[in-house]
């Protein structure tokens, strides 16, 4: 494995940004993570099995700063909102139509979502005609399915990507100030939230763009979006009424992830500042053959991981069920023990995962043949000189 390693060290170019693969792959691991620490199947005691959701912060409120260190989905649309752009102006400079890099671009994110959508309309479809019970079937498609949000907003953000390129992230910032303003000060309705969806995370879709053009280097942007947006976020929980966690929380009256919230919108602009300031140093380690290739390997099955990561832990929760209800796995989140039995059973989600990917990675390539073309990601300072010459 460490000469392996080591020839795909070799085989990089020397152009690329590895920084920019090290942020995503922490994003969406950061998102994996979490769901798999807070987000519990409960079996309530009676002859039949049924699953419900619950959490740990439900019951240990303590532990809401476990969300501000998986809660990773705005690095991940700064590095989306980064490459995308990138992608667009190499494909222009290189005559290549906007119908054809968008196609190339798309494809990429819904091939193995066209995976997961199969499975789970004929494993429903399975369970409901053998007398499942009809609220397990819809608690475990609603988790099963919940990454397609996801997609939907990224894939919409990334048609817009031409239009988005000179945006100032000002603007979305505005449309969600005001409509918490509203929704919130003024007792507006609730469904007026759903406009901070793209708006939300247009914010730092469109910072990936404003790096993209160079106006973000240096350390004190970094600084100024860390320390600008963590008082802002500190602010709205200590005063202004919103939730100290940042997902949301069965039975809670407000979510800051659905829809995203202002105090959501902050705490990814001081996740984005601290993801610039970590540049450096993650350029550094992964000059490390094996950092390397990790970080490769997660990004070339990046959407993989992601869309298949909750029916890991579905699979272990429903095969679990065969020895009876298990601490950690079925059990109420509701004390220390349950956290611990929970740490326990992730390497046993991992593995879950890993046949997920073995049996399914093969729709993230392109046409399940040959994996997706590296990225060739150069430094904003050289793009103010030339296009690059790879497209993303």
């Amino acid at each position: 494995m460490n000469a392996a390693a080591q020839r795909l060290h070799a085989a990089t170019p020397p152009g690329r940004d590895r920084a920019v693969d090290a942020l995503r792959a922490c994003a969406i691991l950061g998102v994996v993570l979490g769901h798999w620490l807070v987000t519990a199947l409960v079996v309530p005691a009676g002859p039949r099995p049924a699953l419900r959701t619950a959490s740990p912060l439900q019951y240990l409120p303590g532990l809401a700063p476990v969300s501000w260190m998986f809660q990773t989905l705005a690095v991940f649309f700064l590095v989306g909102g980064h490459v995308a752009t990138r992608g667009h102006l190499s494909a222009r400079a290189r005559g290549i139509g906007y119908p054809r890099w968008l196609r190339a671009r798309l494809s990429r994110l819904f091939r193995p979502a066209a995976a997961v959508l199969v499975l789970w309309t004929v494993a429903a479809s399975a369970l409901l005609l053998t007398g499942a019970d009809p609220g397990t079937v819809r608690t475990l498609v609603k988790l099963a399915l919940s990454p397609m949000w996801f997609l939907l907003v990224h894939a919409a953000l990334t048609a817009a990507t031409p239009l988005l390129t000179r945006l100032n992230p000002l603007w979305p910032l505005a449309v969600v100030l005001h409509v918490d303003l509203v929704r919130f000060g003024l007792g507006g309705p609730d469904w007026l939230g759903w406009l901070n969806l793209p708006a939300g995370w247009l914010v730092p879709f469109t910072l990936g763009a404003a790096w993209t053009r160079g106006e973000l280097e240096g350390r004190r942007a970094g600084r100024v979006l860390l320390a600008g947006g963590a008082a802002a976020t500190a602010a709205l929980v200590a005063w202004a009424g919103y939730p100290a966690s940042m997902v949301g929380v069965p039975g809670a009256p407000v979510s800051n992830l659905n829809p995203p919230t202002l105090a959501a919108v902050t705490f990814g602009l001081a996740q984005c500042g601290l993801a610039l300031l970590l540049r450096e140093r993650l350029e550094r380690a992964m000059r490390r053959p094996p950092a390397w290739a990790a970080v490769v390997l997660v990004n070339l099955s990046a959407m993989t991981i992601f869309l298949w990561h909750q029916t890991a832990l579905m699979a272990t929760t429903a095969t679990g069920l065969l020895a009876g209800r298990l601490p950690g796995l079925h059990s109420v989140p509701d004390g220390p023990g349950w956290v611990v039995a929970r740490l326990a059973w992730l390497p046993v989600f991992a593995l879950a995962l890993t046949v997920c990917w073995a049996a399914f990675h093969g729709y993230e390539r392109a046409g399940g043949r040959r994996p997706p073309r590296v990225v060739r990601v150069r430094r904003p300072d050289a793009a103010r000189v030339t296009p690059p010459k790879v497209g993303a």
